[in-house]
């Protein structure tokens, strides 16, 4: 594999160049603009429907389910693994673009939502179908079907070789050997059997696992990182200014840091911030489209909190927990990084917890891309397609210990930049169908709070 890591990364690098960069970051400001800073103006009512939906129209789970899914998928390795990856290699000003594609973000993770209630259906067995297929087939023309096909497929394959599987197996035998001293391949052994006893249960099955594991793992990881960040309060200002500072010049080497610019600074942090809050790749709206709701731009404000909790507050935690540690500057990578900055803190018990934190944020990564590369196989294939594909993700799961890291994470980095391509275009072409349904919901609120 190493021998292939060169031609990897040539092809990531003109893959994640900046017309990816642009066309991700200006989407998101081009909505933002068109929706009234929406994810500032709305934000509070977004985060209460979160617990006081409706969900009163068709679905098949709560919109409070759809989301856990939804963040099941996106709080994952990203948080932990990815903001280390960030800024060991573009430097604590890789946090600021992380936070500038995040903000921007929120506006896509929003018109996403909203598109993929507006133009779900129904499948072979009666289960809604919607993401970024439907959306572009039905609500750009049939003329676009190749677009939603060549998405289907990309979708597929960021299952299959990226986020859902790899990077996510990696990170969990690699931390569980790290601070328990379990085996990989005991490890390996027992999350494939874990993942193939959920995942043959289907949505339903996932739903009910992600909405127990989701909040729990979530206020974990919260309270250990502010444990961390209050015992170094006193630092936090100039760390804050260290990542500003670093986001807009770059820094210079220190310690094992062997220096970064401001593009490496950008790059890394907006193609991380992606990986880890998926906005604008079009998977989280595949989820979305499950919600029982009749009001698209109700499950818009949902899905745009996941954003808003995947990286704002999460991945900000880590990105503060690496720089008040100092451990951003050693030698270490990865989740080993973040493993240091907690054992700072904690000792032994720290590295503990970031374990079983990683390898619960990871297990629920996996449950939601075998369900969204599930859609896409169903949207390509029908439902005679479901049990191959499921024997192959638990097959690549299987053999996932076993990549290095490296060739691991440029990989992800290719297949998400192909998902994003066809799912931006596509809602920079509806973009005025998500402003007249934002109105239309608006209104019906203005109504009904009166």
């Amino acid at each position: 594999m190493s021998e292939l890591i060169p031609i990897l990364d040539s092809i990531d690098s003109i893959i994640w160049g900046p017309p990816l960069i642009a066309l991700l970051v200006g989407t998101g400001i081009f909505l933002t603009i068109r929706l009234g800073l929406l994810q500032v103006v709305h934000l509070p009512k977004a985060l209460g429907l979160i617990f006081r939906a409706e969900n009163r129209g068709k679905g098949d789970v709560s919109s409070f389910k759809a989301l856990c899914v939804a963040l099941s998928a996106t709080v994952g390795t990203g948080n932990i693994v990815g903001v280390a990856t960030a800024v060991k290699v573009g430097g604590p000003g890789a946090l600021f673009w992380m936070w500038m594609a995040a903000f921007f973000g929120m506006a896509t993770k929003y018109a996403e939502g909203l598109l993929a209630i507006k133009y779900r259906s129904m499948d072979e067995n009666g289960e809604i179908a919607g993401g970024p297929m439907y959306y572009i087939r039905n609500g750009m023309g049939e003329k676009y079907k190749p677009l939603a096909t060549f998405f289907a497929i990309a979708c597929i394959l960021v299952a299959y070789l990226g986020i859902g599987t790899f990077p996510q197996v990696n990170a969990i035998v690699d931390s569980i050997e790290l601070s328990f001293g379990v085996p990989k391949i005991a490890s390996d052994a027992v999350l494939t059997l874990l993942v193939a006893a959920v995942t043959l249960g289907g949505l339903q099955s996932i739903a009910q696992v992600a909405s127990r594991i989701v909040p729990f793992m979530a206020v974990l990881y919260t309270i250990i990182s502010l444990i961390l960040i209050f015992m170094h309060i006193s630092e936090v200002p100039a760390a804050i200014g260290m990542i500003l500072e670093s986001a807009f010049t770059g820094h210079a080497a220190v310690g094992g840091f062997t220096g970064s610019t401001i593009m490496m600074a950008m790059q890394n942090g907006i193609a991380r911030g992606v990986f880890s809050n998926e906005s604008g790749l079009g998977s989280a709206p595949i989820a979305a489209a499950a919600a029982k709701t009749k009001w698209p731009a109700e499950q818009g404000l949902i899905s745009m909190t996941g954003t808003f909790i995947d990286t704002i507050i999460i991945c900000s935690m880590t990105g503060l927990a690496l720089i008040l540690t100092g451990v951003w500057s050693g030698d270490t990578a990865g989740a080993a990084m973040t493993s240091a900055a907690f054992s700072s803190a904690f000792g032994n018990v720290g590295a503990m917890l970031l374990s079983v934190s990683l390898a619960l944020f990871a297990f629920t990564t996996i449950l939601g891309w075998n369900y969204y590369g599930e859609r896409a196989c169903i949207y390509l294939l029908g439902t005679k397609g479901v049990l191959p594909y499921r024997v192959i993700f638990i097959l690549l799961i299987a053999s996932g210990a076993f990549l290095k890291l490296e060739a691991i994470w440029i990989l992800a980095d290719i297949v998400n930049g192909l998902m994003a391509i066809p799912n931006l275009i596509a809602l920079i072409a509806l973009s005025g169908i998500v402003v007249a349904e934002t109105r239309l919901y608006m209104d019906h609120r203005s109504k009904t709070d009166r």
